[in-house]
């Protein structure tokens, strides 16, 4: 579902992505982890059609972002980062302006809507504006409404940051059953290295703008004898916190595992 060849990315004197290939299969989970600055968030703008690679190719469903970005958009949903819902609308409201802007026909809406809703743990609130959500509530909508035009891969870039941990698993759980009963393909980031192990099915690790692992966990934990996937990725790149990108979070993820060492 995901080809990347020879993926690389210039910006003047930076090069942030370097001769990049990974494949990803129909309806895996696949996680790509990496320090903050590795080049993450860069190949997934690539991937999703929002910046064009310096050279090298992607083929997403058998299609070129590059050359049919419209037909790829089709084909994928995307729930980055930052917020993105409509906080004046409700949630099924936030639903059916999403399916309206992809074309999905208003009988398909009516039908795709109280599923996912239902399925995500959010129907009794669908009256509701969303400004009244919890984090955790907003996510859980943000995903189902990137599912509602169907799409063959989605995309979660940190999807869980900041949420507590019984949110995260609940989260994790819906997606995995869309994942199982709709064979989608889901292509996630994430700083909790225990939900990567736990829920993708292979994993590539990326680090100064290339990629320098790649496997499932257990193979990950073999190749640097490691006990557990955040072992193996320290054990790959380093625990040094990368300054220029580090945010006040990050340090104090990274004082934390110096504590439980």
């Amino acid at each position: 579902m995901i080809s990347a060849r020879n993926l690389t990315r210039r910006f003047r004197d930076l090069v942030a992505v370097r001769d990049v290939s990974f494949n990803v299969k129909k309806s895996e989970i696949f996680a790509f982890l990496g320090p903050n600055g590795a080049g993450k968030s860069t190949t997934i703008k690539m991937l999703t059609t929002l910046l064009a690679p310096s050279s090298g190719s992607i083929e997403i469903d058998g299609l070129s972002p590059l050359n049919q970005p419209h037909e790829v958009r089709k084909r994928i949903g995307i729930v980055f980062q930052d917020p993105s819902l409509d906080s004046e609308l409700t949630a099924y409201e936030n639903m059916d302006f999403h399916g309206v802007l992809y074309h999905v026909p208003k009988r398909t809406r009516r039908e795709r809507i109280p599923r996912l809703l239902q399925v995500f743990g959010l129907w009794d609130r669908r009256n509701n504006p969303t400004k009244e959500f919890s984090g955790g509530m907003r996510r859980r909508l943000e995903i189902a409404r990137c599912l509602l035009h169907t799409p063959k891969i989605i995309f979660l870039d940190e999807p869980t940051l900041g949420l507590d941990p019984q949110t995260r698993h609940q989260l994790w759980a819906q997606v995995k059953q869309l994942n199982q009963e709709e064979q989608v393909t889901v292509f996630l980031t994430t700083h909790y290295m225990e939900e990567a192990e736990r829920v993708a099915d292979r994993i590539a690790i990326i680090d100064h703008g290339r990629i320098i692992a790649e496997g499932t966990t257990e193979q990950l934990k073999a190749t640097t004898a490691a006990d557990s996937l955040e072992q193996a990725f320290l054990s790959l790149t380093g625990s040094t916190i990368r300054e220029e990108e580090a945010s006040s979070l990050d340090r104090m993820r990274n004082m934390a595992r110096l504590f439980r060492r």
